[in-house]
């Protein structure tokens, strides 16, 4: 029987080939997790709209982390164990300064996603992410709405410059997280959220509620926003495409995304009726 009494898994450069193709040997292998009744969570930047395929995919219940961190929700149920929502008196001034700066930013609640118009950021999201958004003029926000997470898309090099001072004037107030995704190497996606949010918080309230340690706990990542929990868990796990930061806190390196790193570790450290030593 083994240790591990969950599976956590970033989506984009992790889990993901292309767009929201996942490849035949991740799918035997989390399905195999289903079989044994250890539970997986994805663990994302994403909002949970824009997580939704890859949920149905793979058939996957429980609990899962979105927003980097700001949120540990139940899609199906929709029960939210842990939210750390951006301050509403932060968004209008934020909204006025991305309009000064030359940069677009859209937002998002548990289920819902936000935009002031039509864009090319609008249209990543519809033909990528598979969500449509919710035009509304960002002046009049109903205030009854939880706000989660912002996210500022960049590409050229005024709008990388302009995300760059808006950083420096809401350091106090606001957290960004730089995110990235192979479908758009030359796309910069900026997480904007509320701060201390991180995916290790978000884990360390699951495994909690779950009545479970962090030792039981195997995680599968490659950006710098999974180096907190690949670093605290029983065995966290690099992928191949990870840079040399997350690699070296991991306790394992895997193969790449495109050659099903996940699902190797899965069989290696899980699956696998023989273990075997946790090498990096």
């Amino acid at each position: 029987m083994s240790k591990f009494k969950l599976v956590v898994i970033d989506i984009d450069g992790t889990l993901l080939i292309q767009a929201d193709s996942i490849s035949i040997e991740n799918k035997a292998a989390l399905s195999e997790l289903k079989r044994r009744n250890i539970p997986v969570c994805l663990c994302t930047g994403r909002a949970t709209p824009a997580a939704r395929s890859i949920l149905d995919q793979l058939k996957l219940d429980g609990y899962h982390i979105f927003f980097d961190g700001a949120l540990v929700f139940n899609p199906i149920t929709q029960e939210q164990i842990y939210v750390n929502p951006i301050d509403n008196k932060i968004i209008p001034d934020a909204v006025t300064s991305t309009h000064r700066y030359g940069i677009i930013m859209d937002l998002f609640t548990a289920t819902g996603y936000f935009a002031e118009q039509e864009s090319w950021v609008t249209q990543i999201r519809r033909e990528y992410f598979k969500v449509e958004p919710t035009l509304i003029d960002f002046s009049h926000l109903p205030d009854t709405e939880v706000f989660i997470k912002g996210t500022i898309v960049v590409r050229s090099k005024e709008e990388k410059s302009g995300v760059a001072r808006f950083r420096e004037e809401f350091a106090h107030v606001l957290q960004l997280s730089l995110t990235k995704t192979p479908a758009y190497p030359d796309i910069d996606f900026y997480n904007v959220l509320s701060p201390g949010v991180s995916k290790k918080t978000a884990l360390k309230t699951l495994t909690h509620h779950l009545g479970i340690s962090c030792n039981q706990v195997m995680a599968i990542g490659d950006g710098p926003n999974d180096i907190p929990i690949i670093t605290s868990v029983g065995l966290g796990v690099a992928m191949g495409n990870a840079s040399p930061e997350v690699k070296s806190g991991a306790g394992y390196v895997t193969g790449d995304v495109d050659h099903h790193g996940v699902a190797e570790a899965i069989n290696k450290f899980i699956l696998d009726d023989n273990p075997r030593s946790m090498e990096k």
